[in-house]
C-alpha cells in the first residue's frame, strides 16, 4: 500500500514518513502541491495525505485536480491552520473531494485510522458532493 504525503513542511513530511513506514506503507514525500501531482502521475498512490496550506498551489486546488483526474483515489486532507491557525478550511475540503480530514497535531493512532476509515470508504462520486451540499455531511 503506498501513501503520497504532500506538505511543504520537511518535519511534517519525516514525521508522517516515520508513522506510516512503521506501519507497514510504501511513502512518496512531496514538498509541495505541484511535486505532489506530479508525483501522483508518476508513480500512482493508494491513500494521498495533502496539508491544505501550502505555498504556490495550495491543498484545495491539488485535492480538486486529483479528484478530477483519478476519482478513485483516496484523499486525507490535514491542516494545523496555516499561518492564521485557519482551521475552517477542513470541512469545505470534505466538501470538494477529500475522503477524510485532519486536524494538526495528530498522532499515529488517528493517522492510521483516518487510513482505515478512507479504504473502506466507497469511489468519491459526483453524487457523493451532491449530498453533502444538501444534507451538509456523508451519509
Amino acid at each position: 500500500m503506498r501513501v503520497l504525503v504532500i506538505d511543504d513542511s520537511p518535519v511534517a513530511r519525516v514525521a508522517l514518513r516515520g508513522m506510516l513506514e512503521v506501519a507497514g506503507f510504501a511513502v512518496l514525500e512531496a514538498g509541495d502541491g505541484r511535486e505532489g501531482l506530479s508525483s501522483y502521475r508518476r508513480k500512482g498512490a493508494d491513500v494521498v495525505l495533502c496539508d491544505l496550506f501550502m505555498p504556490d498551489l495550495d491543498g484545495m486546488q491539488v485535492i480538486r485536480q486529483l479528484r478530477e483526474e483519478s476519482p478513485d483515489v483516496k484523499i486525507i486532507a490535514m491542516s494545523g491552520g496555516g499561518a492564521n491557525g485557519n482551521l475552517n478550511q477542513l470541512p469545505l475540503a470534505l466538501r470538494i473531494g477529500a475522503d477524510e480530514i485532519l486536524f494538526k497535531p495528530f498522532g499515529r493512532a488517528a493517522l492510521l485510522a483516518a487510513i482505515d476509515q478512507v479504504l473502506q470508504k466507497p469511489a468519491w462520486t459526483s453524487s457523493r458532493a451532491l449530498d453533502i451540499a444538501t444534507h451538509g455531511s456523508i451519509a
